[in-house]
């Protein structure tokens, strides 16, 4: 979604351009003016954007948001939805499950599909305790306990530390707060959120005796033969460490607009009178009947969410290294850093847990001899290649039938973990 955001602005601006010639065209007999300026609801008034939890109980889901302190003094939000509403299984045995967002995205990404085809709905409604996180700098983890956003060292992280911190964070608390003595939960990630997940079990192998199930969307490690064109451009400029890397990094990559992100959620909330207008900018991006067209202007009335620049510096360095390894700060400060004029690679061989990794043909980011390859040096991992060659990246989250041949089978999987493993 990020990579179109611009392209996005554009047809919505020119689609609101489009709509003013036809007006002055229009025939004067046509228009009852009085009716016109004299209805209230032609009025435009620009409303506070809709959390993830307000989402949530708009379908009459149980919601709550909690703010989680990472070790390093970075505060996310995180929601949850404890229980089904359907089921009312609030006294019952409720497995944890955590979900985690990719790249510019946020919680809420997941729940776009709605209760019928959105991973998170499907899960509550099959008796699990939901959990979905937000990496720090975006919409909903926007607070530390001593740095203003203002200050570019707020913006100092990659996706290292949202995977070293702010995942182990969530997991230790969603297993604490949900107080039925779980030891371990069930995790999803797409995308970005499969990279955190490698660097924190890599990292911190005792974490993998807190993980049941892990299942890797599109997974995103090795970067060796993305197709990406976007990122094959810009990686020999900005994935090493230079004069151009170093006037990028450090800040919000697309700095946080409340005016321009309420002007998108008024947009495209199905609600507003100028809904017609987002969902015609789509119609031109998107074709096919591949995607889900009904959650995409709710998606862009929530998309991008923010992230710092190293997050992405990070994947071009990746990219150009060919390694799956931690941030080049260059030769002098890797090695006060690591003791070495190169980065250390993450030791995935130290990822015991069990990972389910979901892939595709047809994947310009994750390619598929970058999982084959990343699945040779994990010791416990079980391949799921999608059937449909034509599955792309973003399928992984908006594909219309996402629930059949996505998230059912997950939740297949977690299910039959639970009856073999009954903790309670």
């Amino acid at each position: 979604m990020q990579s179109q955001f611009l392209v996005l602005i554009t047809l919505l601006a020119t689609s609101v351009v489009g709509i003013l010639p036809a007006a002055e065209n229009a025939p004067p007999a046509n228009i009852d003016f009085y009716k016109l300026y004299d209805n209230p609801e032609a009025h435009i008034g620009v409303r506070d954007r809709r959390t993830t939890r307000e989402r949530i109980s708009a379908h009459g889901y149980p919601a709550e948001h909690h703010h989680i302190v990472a070790e390093d003094g970075y505060i996310v939000g995180v929601f949850r939805i404890p229980y089904s509403h359907k089921l009312q299984n609030q006294n019952e045995y409720r497995p944890i499950v955590l979900i985690q967002h990719g790249l510019t995205s946020c919680s809420d990404a997941w729940i776009l599909n709605g209760p019928n085809d959105g991973l998170p709905y499907l899960l509550a409604d099959a008796g699990f305790d939901v959990w979905l996180g937000n990496g720090r700098g975006n919409t909903y983890s926007r607070n530390h306990t001593t740095r203003s956003t203002e200050h570019p060292y707020f913006w100092r992280f990659s996706w290292h530390e949202i995977g070293y911190y702010d995942i182990a964070a969530m997991i230790d608390y969603a297993l604490e707060v949900n107080g039925q003595g779980q030891k371990s939960i069930h995790y999803v990630g797409h995308s970005q959120g499969t990279t955190v997940f490698f660097t924190l079990m890599s990292l911190r192998p005792e974490y993998n005796e807190k993980i049941k199930t892990a299942h890797m969307f599109a997974p995103i490690a090795i970067m060796t033969n993305m197709e990406n064109k976007l990122v094959r451009k810009v990686g020999p400029y900005l994935g090493h460490q230079n004069s151009y890397s170093l006037l990028f990094s450090d800040q919000e990559i697309v700095p946080y607009n409340n005016i321009l992100l309420s002007m998108f959620s008024n947009l495209c909330e199905p609600d507003q009178m100028l809904r017609p207008v987002c969902e015609n900018a789509l119609e031109r991006l998107y074709s096919g009947g591949r995607v889900n067209m009904s959650a995409m202007p709710e998606g862009m009335a929530t998309h991008p969410s923010g992230c710092s620049a190293n997050q992405m510096l990070h994947y071009l360095q990746e990219q150009q290294s060919g390694h799956f390894r931690q941030y080049d700060h260059g030769p002098k400060k890797n090695l006060e850093i690591y003791k070495s004029e190169q980065p250390p690679d993450y030791p995935v061989e130290n990822i015991s847990s069990k990972l389910h990794l979901w892939y595709s043909d047809n994947d310009n980011m994750a390619a598929v001899e970058d999982v084959w390859a990343l699945a040779d040096r994990l010791p416990n991992r079980e391949l799921h290649r999608m059937g449909d060659p034509m599955w792309d990246h973003g399928d992984f989250a908006l594909n219309m039938e996402v629930r059949k041949y996505l998230n059912e089978p997950v939740i297949e999987i977690m299910k039959k973990f639970e009856e073999a493993n009954k903790e309670m």
